[in-house]
């Protein structure tokens, strides 16, 4: 049924659809009207044999889902930004315990200083958990991707995290194909459990291992990921034959025949990257693009494939490893490992900056020219970075970075000086004017 709907209750439809059974809710920004919406319908009555549980922290929303996992429920919970980070010690467990909760995560950068905005700093934090990660590009995929996840999490016992953009995806309104209960049950049956806690039979889980076995357990976790790389395209094949749309899959190329520059991408995003593209090759340029539509397990043989001979790749990414650059280019890299294709990486959208049209156009156009460098921060106000550099390097105490970066970006084209410390007896010098 299509329904002009905002994406945040379009994914708690398609969530009830999947008919969970224990539902850990805790509320952060810009998660939070999922499990709102989620919790509406069973207290109204719409969604049942669900138990809504109201916890006191994301960690115990995770802790609660794996208790729930292990006795056999088939269980979700959602979580964003710190939130997540709070949780991380519990998110490792559901992996190596191999239990298949689905989680969405609504992407959001973390501080300091706090940001509520969108970027994908969380769950890059949390990338090598051991969990698969799905990110959507629409609202319409992030309703499907949670049908999806469910499926892919049972039949490979094996926890999945969905992966959307904060208050771009979340909080839009858009059109969405919310399907019926009928056509949710054939694709996802019941939820049969590979392992399941039975006090008639008890045992435990997550005991001790030593040094004897634990690589091994670390490496029947790898396997999962690499079973995953066959599981996701074959079930995203199985959800379009059921539903009559595509929804996730490993990778989607984008206009790439004979392109010279391709851009590689995860989430919304994307939609604007395929906007310049179709600009572009109207003008006569010769470039494309690739949607990483699962993250973990990385797609390094399909990704090989779709960039074969392409003449550069920029990655267009929303997160940072200081210090390094992009970690989504790091992957990329090992899958083009002997071709000698340069990839370029692109921080854009950190804290919510808007990822505009005009900005792409003019980072395909430096790529075309030689100009961009190995990191590239698009559209960093260069002045007020220096103007802080220099005041750091001239003076010790000049004051904490995130609010001199915001003095200048309202006030004046640097950082206004902070007083420095005066000794006992003396006058500190005197605040400099903007």
């Amino acid at each position: 049924m299509l329904k002009q709907i905002e994406g945040s209750q379009g994914m708690a439809e398609a969530i009830a659809l999947c008919r969970p059974q224990v539902v850990c809710a805790y509320p952060i920004t810009p998660q939070t009207h999922i499990v709102e919406g989620i919790g509406a319908m069973v207290k109204s009555g719409a969604l049942k044999g669900c138990e809504f549980i109201n916890v006191e922290s994301e960690f115990a929303a995770m802790s609660v889902a794996i208790g729930a996992s292990a006795a056999g429920a088939r269980a979700y919970t959602a979580t964003a930004s710190q939130g997540l980070l709070f949780m991380a010690e519990a998110v490792y467990n559901a992996a190596g315990l191999g239990l298949p909760i689905v989680m969405t995560v609504g992407n959001r950068a973390i501080g300091a200083p706090i940001n509520i905005w969108n970027d994908h700093s969380d769950a890059m934090a949390l990338k090598d958990a051991g969990w698969i990660q799905l990110y959507a590009e629409t609202n319409q995929e992030a309703a499907d991707l949670h049908i999806l996840a469910f499926r892919i999490a049972e039949e490979l016992s094996c926890p999945v995290m969905v992966c959307v953009d904060g208050f771009i995806l979340t909080h839009a309104f858009e059109r969405i194909d919310v399907p019926s209960q009928e056509q949710v049950d054939r694709f996802l049956p019941p939820f049969a459990p590979v392992q399941m806690l039975d006090v008639a039979n008890p045992y435990s889980i997550g005991a001790m291992v030593g040094p004897e076995a634990f690589t091994e357990v670390r490496y029947l976790g790898h396997q999962k990921q690499i079973d995953a790389l066959d599981v996701i395209p074959a079930l995203a094949a199985e959800f379009e034959a059921v539903f009559g749309r595509p929804a996730g899959g490993l990778v989607r190329p984008y206009r790439i025949e004979g392109a010279e520059t391709v851009v590689v991408a995860l989430g919304s995003v994307n939609g604007t990257i395929k906007d310049v593209v179709d600009a572009e090759r109207a003008a006569g340029a010769r470039v494309g693009s690739v949607t990483i539509a699962a993250f973990r397990p990385f797609p390094l043989q399909a990704l090989g494939a779709a960039l074969a001979g392409v003449r550069r790749v920029i990655c267009l990414e929303k997160s940072l490893a200081p210090g390094l650059g992009g970690m989504l280019a790091s992957n990329v890299r090992m899958a083009l490992q002997g071709s000698g294709t340069p990839v370029h990486t692109v921080i854009a959208g950190l804290g919510g900056r808007p990822i505009t049209r005009d900005g792409l156009t003019r980072m395909l156009q430096a790529a075309a020219t030689g100009g961009l460098e190995d990191v590239t921060f698009l559209d960093l106000n260069r002045p007020v970075v220096e103007a802080q550099l220099a005041a750091a390097r001239r003076q010790r105490h000049s004051g904490p970075i995130a609010e001199n970066l915001l003095k200048a970006v309202n006030h004046g084209p640097g950082p206004r000086r902070v007083p420095d410390r005066a000794a006992p007896g003396q006058t500190a010098p005197q605040e400099a004017k903007p």
